[in-house]
């Protein structure tokens, strides 16, 4: 039974270790890549056209992420619609009021992340 705890203990000793093993490694892994950053903006600010290219390209990737949020939208209103198409009429009222409050909670919530 005492050869249990100790080795237990011993078990619990080296994942502690580990963990702080683990640590520096993650930090030498930040400081690698703040070497990195560095070497790369001064080879940006070397080449201003370069970096402008890079910019360009940055700015479409957004552009294109926000079409496709849009996209996803339309989509998620045309579903909605649809699945309210196949209930039946007389539950149709009753079902686009719960629609419109959960879309009104989840909408309040989001503005509220932002704000």
């Amino acid at each position: 039974m005492a050869e249990e705890g100790i080795l237990e203990l011993a078990l619990k000793q080296s994942r502690g270790l580990l963990q702080a093993e683990d640590f520096f490694v993650d930090v030498i892994k930040d400081l690698v890549k703040e070497e990195i950053k560095k070497y790369i903006r001064g080879k940006l600010e070397e080449n201003p056209d370069l970096k402008a290219e890079l910019k360009a390209g940055i700015m479409e990737i957004m552009e294109a992420k926000v079409k496709e949020a849009a996209a996803f939208i339309k989509i998620a209103k045309a579903s909605a619609r649809l699945g309210l198409e196949l209930v039946p009429p007389h539950l149709r009222e009753e079902m686009t009021k719960d629609l419109i409050s959960v879309f009104e909670k989840e909408i309040n919530a989001n503005i509220e992340k932002t704000i």
